[in-house]
């Protein structure tokens, strides 16, 4: 969360830095008649952070070998397309159908018999189909760009969800394919010659629980699993 916080305050400089420079310089509008179409297309690349939020079973941590279960967030990087339709003056509705490659890490410390500590990763790789449905608030324009915010609801489908495969012994924690987000973010508008190019950033927070569980000591010593995650995008329109 600490890193989520800096990326926001790093990204809300470099939109008050802009502001203040583009207040004190007036230059030709490239794009004029850009926000008046009713609809418009273009794709979205960038990198991304997942993680997870852990609930522990509490009576599994005191009564079983295992001493501490962490989540561990790793890189990865996405793509979507994006339609973006107008509705009003200040208001877009965004359509952006993205494929999202992520990874995470779950690191389970067990104790054995003598005394001696046993750490275990389980590394939990996804491929994502996201469907995110977004309303988009704008500002003003000024010159040649404009800060926006946005929010909106998230259906992901994980194609690499081993869900439903036979683990043969190898104990894995199996996810559910299917995922609910809620979605914060904001960026800004740079309207260039030929194209609007915008950096932004969002924060998704998981609603359902991912866990399928079973009786291994990795499932059963968790009551919930969500998703959270944050997102560094670059979109061309």
């Amino acid at each position: 969360m600490q890193k989520q916080f800096k990326y926001f305050i790093i990204f809300l400089l470099l939109i008050g830095a802009s502001t203040s420079y583009g207040q004190r310089n007036k230059k030709p509008q490239n794009l004029i008649r850009y926000d008046f179409k009713k609809l418009h297309f273009g794709f979205t690349l960038g990198v991304n952070e997942l993680n997870f939020n852990i609930q522990k079973n509490s009576s599994t941590l005191t009564n079983d070998t295992l001493l501490t279960l962490l989540s561990n967030s790793q890189k990865g990087f996405n793509l979507g397309i994006v339609s973006n339709l107008r509705i009003g003056k200040f208001t877009d509705l965004r359509f952006i159908p993205t494929l999202v490659f992520g990874e995470r890490h779950l690191h389970y410390g067990f104790i054995d018999s003598t005394g001696a500590s046993d750490e275990r990763i389980k590394r939990i790789e996804s491929t994502l189909i996201d469907f995110p449905i977004y309303i988009k608030y704008k500002s003003a324009r000024y010159n040649n760009f404009r800060t926006y915010v946005l929010g909106g609801i998230k259906y992901s489908l994980d194609i690499a969800s081993q869900d439903k495969i036979n683990d043969e012994g190898e104990e894995i924690v199996k996810l559910k394919k299917n995922d609910l987000m809620g979605e914060v973010g904001f960026g800004v508008d740079f309207y260039l010659e030929y194209f609007k190019f915008s950096p932004q950033i969002k924060l998704s927070y998981g609603i359902i629980n991912l866990l399928s569980e079973d009786e291994t000591v990795y499932t059963k010593s968790i009551n919930r699993l969500s998703t959270n995650g944050w997102m560094i995008s670059f979109t061309f329109e």
